[in-house]
């Protein structure tokens, strides 16, 4: 019996377009001067100096700067990367800049399953900041109050079966309980090698074939 809902995010509640063409962008063209505003700030410095673990040496503030757009225009998964994307993104946010984009499906789906005793988590490779900071800035307002959880990449990479059995063990259910949706087939196999149950979403154009998941187009073909 499934207990709790674990879903992705690009693809899966939101349009990828509006990570790839709102949130990126931003980030990017943001990056350069917030690390050098923010640089002796103690969270942004300990970032900083995570960059300079992750590659293995000492860098100068602008060497890590050029570290980072490589990072980002290659879309890396580098847990120091996506934390600071997040802080950019909260002063987008609270500047009016852009709204989270979600589609109109996911927040009736999300008082549903709550409705109906579900626990609902999110696990994307952006921050858990990146994650609340969206959820809480909708155009149908803050969703954060349905959601009892965050993971991101510091849990595990996505493809991973040992990170979806780390996120079981931390919310105290056996994987089997577990319900995990992306529009991913690799970290849907990973789920399911974890023991979860899996659903793959195909939000654009007609259902397409992933072996060894169901498929819908939508959070309203998911039922609760």
């Amino acid at each position: 019996m499934i207990k709790a809902i674990v879903t992705d995010i690009e693809g899966t509640t939101t349009s990828l377009s509006f990570v790839k063409d709102v949130l990126f962008p931003y980030a990017r063209s943001h990056l350069a001067g917030y690390v050098q505003s923010h640089a002796q700030q103690s969270a942004v410095k300990a970032l900083l100096d995570d960059v300079c673990t992750t590659v293995g040496k000492a860098l100068t503030q602008e060497e890590i700067i050029a570290q980072l757009l490589v990072w980002l225009d290659n879309d890396e998964k580098i847990t120091p990367l996506k934390s600071l994307q997040g802080l950019i993104w909260l002063d987008g946010y609270q500047q009016g800049a852009f709204t989270g984009h979600i589609y109109p499906d996911v927040p009736l789906a999300f008082r549903a399953w709550k409705a109906a005793g579900l626990e609902l988590y999110i696990y994307s490779s952006g921050s858990v900041q990146a994650q609340m900071l969206l959820f809480g800035h909708t155009s149908y307002g803050d969703l954060t109050p349905l959601l009892s959880g965050y993971f991101d990449t510091h849990i595990g990479g996505k493809r991973e079966p040992a990170s979806y059995q780390a996120i079981a063990d931390q919310i105290g259910l056996p994987a089997p309980c577990v319900l995990f949706l992306s529009d991913i087939k690799e970290e849907l196999d990973a789920a399911q090698a974890a023991g979860f149950a899996t659903i793959c979403l195909c939000r654009e154009g007609v259902l397409a074939d992933v072996p060894g998941h169901k498929v819908v187009g939508s959070f309203a073909g998911i039922g609760g």
